[in-house]
């Protein structure tokens, strides 16, 4: 199993070509990325994937994006292989208890400090996450009754909206919080952007309208369930706790308490003004 390939398709194929006589399968973690057209809705497989052409990028250059890269490891592979002896996971944000990044971890941990939260959009964008665990266990799966083909790994099936996702987190802190929903468009005039500033949220906009919305009738088919939200965002605060003191205080994803004050400040002064 390959998941630590980043964008390099040289890893891949040095790591296929030695192991083509070798093993049974090449499994490898890709990433939702590959997709070069996000907009469709619903999304599946059949969308385009990034190929040099499309993005602008010669053959055999040294560095690739990180999208092209998987995609071009995700060919590599089945071309080693063969379509039969690869399986292709194609993950979004992966989540839960052990994430290094806290690109989910900011969510339930800035709701249990409690106070006026900065929630952005109008709480309808889509959002398709998946617990390392629930991917974790299915992978495993997938590979015990040798599957071969490529899959999204994303979830729930039905696309939970972001109002959904922060009032479920809430759920399970004691914390006193409210949500203040901000206008995309004012914060990223702001500054703060949808998947960084501001973690797993992404307008289904600007090309971006299947981005959360993905089918995963042949996932679930194959056996890819979900556990609950509230699992998930408690698992994930007692892991976020168990860390260090000074880890605990240096989040690498998420905006700060200041900035999010300033904005939330800016926000109100636009309205009144309106």
């Amino acid at each position: 199993m390959d998941n630590s390939a980043t964008n390099a398709p040289q890893w891949v194929e040095l790591s296929a070509n030695l192991l083509k006589d070798n093993c049974e399968r090449y499994i490898f973690v890709s990433t939702r990325s590959v997709y070069a057209d996000t907009s469709r809705v619903p999304m599946t497989i059949a969308a385009p994937v990034w190929t040099h052409e499309r993005a602008g990028v010669e053959p055999g250059a040294e560095r690739v994006p990180y999208g092209l890269g998987k995609a071009l490891s995700e060919q590599i592979a089945r071309d080693t292989f063969g379509e039969e002896r690869t399986l292709v996971f194609r993950p979004g944000l992966i989540i839960g208890p052990g994430d290094p990044t806290d690109r989910f971890t900011y969510w339930p941990v800035r709701i249990h400090r409690g106070g006026e939260v900065l929630a952005p959009g109008d709480g309808t964008d889509p959002v398709q996450i998946i617990d390392v665990r629930d991917f974790g266990e299915w992978l495993i799966e997938m590979a015990e009754a040798g599957e071969s083909g490529t899959y999204n790994v994303v979830g729930p099936r039905t696309p939970r909206p972001m109002a959904e996702l922060l009032y479920g987190i809430r759920a399970v802190t004691t914390a006193e919080s409210t949500f203040t929903w901000v206008d995309t468009d004012f914060l990223i005039n702001a500054g703060l952007r949808p998947y960084g500033e501001l973690p797993v949220w992404r307008p289904a906009r600007d090309g971006a309208e299947g981005f959360a919305r993905f089918d995963l009738t042949p996932e679930v088919e194959k056996g890819l369930t979900f556990r609950s939200l509230a699992d998930t965002a408690a698992a994930t605060l007692e892991y976020h706790f168990s860390r260090p003191a000074e880890r605990q205080a240096a989040l690498r994803a998420g905006v700060s308490a200041e900035r999010e004050r300033e904005v939330l400040d800016l926000w109100r002064a636009f309205r009144r003004a309106g």
